[in-house]
């Protein structure tokens, strides 16, 4: 058995080296350019909704406080008739700092999160391949499998939420690459 606070090296170079690599990934290549798209009359809606003072927040529409009201007509007219949808509004200063900050925090949590399934599975002089199998597994669920709700509930498309997860994918390997190369003798 290996303590996950005696991976602190493994954990903090491979959330180092998952930043790096996610940045390449979103800044340098392209195939995420086209996750979302632009409404049509971008600039009516934006100047349509500007006078609410909407808050920060995710919103759905049209919206009940009750889920027995999904059966009411009023409510099934109001689908039917459409548009029904999911809206993330945030602030007017979309800062990168803290999103990145946050991420890399992320990025440590699950480094941690994979230090202690294979620190409780596996021993110090553990062969690579063994370790990579744990630490990678577990860093997937963590970059990738939770993606999966997005597409099924909220309806974001199937091809934008396998790309996020190739990247999961991605980034665990990475993960379980750094633990297999820094596991303990």
């Amino acid at each position: 058995m290996v303590s996950a606070l005696s991976l602190w090296l493994p954990i903090l170079v491979s959330a180092v080296a998952v930043f790096i690599v996610s940045s390449v990934i979103h800044m340098v290549l392209t195939y995420h350019r086209s996750d979302f798209k632009g409404l049509p009359s971008q600039d009516d809606v934006m100047d349509a909704l500007r006078p609410f003072d909407i808050p920060p927040g995710e919103y759905v529409f049209p919206h009940c406080e009750d889920p027995k009201q999904m059966g009411k007509p009023e409510f099934r007219e109001k689908v039917s008739n459409g548009p029904v949808g999911f809206v993330t509004v945030m602030s007017g200063d979309f800062a990168m700092g803290k999103s990145l900050a946050l991420w890399f925090l992320y990025c440590i949590l699950i480094g941690l999160f994979a230090a202690y399934l294979a620190g409780r599975a596996l021993e110090p002089g553990a062969h690579y391949l063994a370790v990579f199998r744990f630490v990678g597994a577990a860093s997937f669920g963590g970059y990738a499998l939770a993606l999966l709700q997005n597409s099924i509930w909220f309806k974001r498309r199937w091809g934008t939420t396998l790309k996020s997860m190739m990247d999961g994918f991605i980034y665990a390997c990475i993960t379980a690459g750094v633990f297999g190369w820094l596991w303990p003798a």
